[in-house]
């Protein structure tokens, strides 16, 4: 009853959102949320990941079109993500037959809410759609139409292409196909129509032939489930759910929730992006942040955005990655973003440190204690808070921010001098540089590992970005404690920024260069090369505005910065600038464009700003335009998108850059 009570519920919660819907046009999924990503590809091997894959409501499974004529009648997969760092289960696992028919015709279409496909012979017409119901299951359902003037006989049944992941066992009953692995400990049940009868082998399975008759005009429609569940979840209770809800119904809810989502980032545009061709930049970012969403599943607890998907090594929640989802999903879905920071958060040490990573199953990739992430978790936190004003959430979190902030100066601030370094909690180098989140940086080439204490290493050099994060987070700090009425926390944290705001605008801006560097500790000489950290100081309202002018000029210099995909993570003249090798030493990073057009919005640099926003959007590969998915970064010379597709947090940048 719970169950059902809850669909009930989201029914009226969206049903109310229903005629302002209407009244925008978006009812429907219109052009502007439909097919933004190409899901065609038929997977020729368990770790093929060519194509893109659709996924919804948090699932740890995904889905294509077939684009071979042999997996006509079924959708590609699907890519179960539920073990190993994610494999195919075959090429179809449940493929609709119709024996002596040859289609000749396929159309796809893909929507945030579901996908779609259409089969067409001579004489029939078959329609799929596929729509997931929650976390654990997908429903398809198929419609076969007689198009032509006589009467059809049929025969239909239902089998799997061979299966390609490894440990796979299938067996049957009664109407239920249950898929087991000795990789994981989620098991796949698909539920047929009542009274199918299933044979199966331990590989493989196929439903008895049904023999049908269709009058010309006539339509069959048959519905399947797809659930992949994990054993701390109960199957008993969401196959309860299933045999209580509709294929339809679940249809309605989805487009109505999607095309709401929707709404709120088109209503959240700035005026100057409010053409159609950036709405549908939204609509990819929102269909990329969704494909990537995971429910809590073994190690974690609560849901979460993997970065991608598509690359295996990403299969897990990363903390600074999560507070970029975070702010970018309150936009859309609060209660996401909410659930995106408890998740690292339930990680916490009693010290205050946050775990750079965490995995849902540690037996294939263990939790990365080595090292943290920069601070912008109070940002993140901030930034729900102004949108949906709920305190509830900001006195949970509050303490947690407070001692996550604490931790820093107690462990990364080797000389105790107010000014702290990145490091790490095992003493290796490597780890120290992967806190900056910027790992191989030119900035850290001859850097050097201190010791502070039991566990806590520091660089032996003070970052500029850290520091203007801590002033940012000193910032996002006060207006949380003023929300919570905490008058002493917010008097301490205004003494502490104003002293921080001096320190960063006298120790890391070189004069001469009109930049701002990292610096020895002793604060007395740059680490020179000039990167995206140079502009945090903007992001964070830490420069003077003499300051920040002088760093706009050489932002927009088209020789430094200002390239065809804008405000790279290095100046484009430097001897190392490399960006088809070097990952932090080149590349666009979407967030890190995104901090550099912020901090200029905030010195009052907008034209210039909506001048880079602009070129970002134009000059990066596949963003504008339908089909190509969102990349982890990109040549800024060249507009090549490099590295993972799907890529969450430069998704949720995009939607920055947009609406920010």
């Amino acid at each position: 009853m719970k169950s059902i009570l809850s669909f009930l519920s989201i029914v009226l919660v969206f049903t109310s959102c229903k005629t302002e819907i209407e009244k925008s046009g978006l009812i429907n999924n219109t052009t502007q949320i439909s097919n933004v990503l190409n899901f065609n590809g038929t997977p020729k091997t368990a770790f093929d990941k060519k194509m893109l894959m659709f996924s919804d409501q948090g699932a740890w499974f995904a889905y294509s079109f077939p684009d071979t004529i042999s997996n006509f009648g079924g959708f590609s997969g699907p890519f179960l993500m539920t073990q190993q760092n994610g494999v195919w289960s075959s090429a179809n696992l449940s493929q609709l037959v119709l024996k002596d028919v040859n289609w000749k015709s396929i159309e796809t279409n893909s929507y945030a809410s579901h996908l779609e496909q259409i089969f067409k012979s001579d004489s029939l017409e078959l329609k799929q759609q596929l729509v997931f119901s929650s976390g654990h299951t997908a429903l398809i359902k198929s419609e076969i139409t007689n198009i032509s003037n006589k009467e059809a006989e049929l025969s239909i049944h239902w089998k799997n292409q061979p299966i390609l992941a490894e440990g796979i066992e299938i067996t049957s009953s009664k109407n239920e196909v249950i898929i087991k692995s000795t990789k994981t400990n989620a098991i796949g049940h698909l539920l047929f129509p009542k009274g199918t009868s299933i044979k199966n082998t331990d590989s493989t399975y196929s439903t008895e032939l049904e023999n049908i008759s269709l009058k010309p005009n006539q339509v069959k429609e048959i519905t399947i489930s797809q659930t992949f569940i994990f054993t701390e979840y109960s199957w008993e209770k969401e196959k309860e759910s299933l045999l209580a809800t509709s294929f339809d119904s679940v249809l309605t809810i989805r487009k109505l929730e999607k095309e709401a989502q929707f709404l709120s980032l088109k209503n959240n545009l700035k005026s100057q992006f409010k053409d159609s061709i950036y709405q549908q930049v939204l609509a990819k970012s929102l269909v990329t942040l969704q494909n990537n969403w995971r429910i809590a599943a073994g190690e974690l607890k609560y849901e979460g955005l993997f970065p991608s998907y598509h690359y295996e090594w990403f299969h897990g929640f990363w903390s600074w990655d999560s507070w970029k989802h975070a702010v970018g999903l309150s936009y859309f879905n609060t209660n996401l973003a909410k659930n995106q920071m408890r998740a690292l958060f339930d990680f916490q040490k009693e010290d205050g440190f946050i775990v750079d990573c965490i995995y849902r199953n540690t037996s294939i990739e263990p939790h990365n204690y080595r090292d943290t992430k920069p601070p912008l978790s109070a940002w993140a936190v901030e930034k729900i808070y102004e949108i949906d004003k709920d305190l509830e959430f900001v006195k949970e979190m509050y303490p947690k921010l407070k001692k996550y902030h604490n931790w820093w100066y107690n462990k990364r601030d080797h000389d105790k001098d107010g000014l702290c370094e990145y490091g790490s909690t095992d003493g290796s180098l490597i780890a120290a540089k992967w806190e900056s989140g910027m790992d191989n940086a030119i900035r850290f080439d001859d850097s050097k590992i201190l010791k502070n204490g039991d566990g806590a290493y520091s660089l032996n050099q003070e970052s500029v970005d850290l520091n203007a994060y801590l002033y940012a987070e000193k910032k996002y700090l006060i207006l949380l404690a003023e929300a919570l009425n905490l008058t002493e926390d917010a008097k301490t944290y205004k003494k502490e920024a104003a002293l921080l705001k001096t320190n960063i605008q006298q120790q890391f801006y070189d004069t001469k260069d009109g930049w701002f560097y990292d610096t020895n500790l002793e604060g007395t000489v740059f680490i020179k090369g000039e990167g995206s950290e140079g502009w945090t100081a903007l992001w964070a309202n830490a420069a003077t505005h003499e300051q920040a002018e002088a760093v706009k000029n050489k932002m927009m210099n088209p020789l430094k910065f200002y390239t065809k995909v804008p405000f790279q993570t290095m100046s484009a003249d430097h001897s190392k600038f490399d960006p088809l090798n070097g990952y932090w030493r080149g590349p666009n990073w979407l967030d890190q464009a995104y901090f550099g057009v912020k901090g200029l919005r905030n010195y009052g640099f907008n034209v210039e700003a909506d001048k880079v926003t602009v070129q970002i959007l134009n000059g990066a590969e596949g963003i504008l335009g339908k089909g190509k998915s969102i990349r982890e970064n990109y040549h800024p010379v060249t507009g090549e998108g490099l590295n993972a597709e799907n890529f969450s947090w430069s998704a949720a940048h995009i939607i920055m850059l947009l609406t920010d």
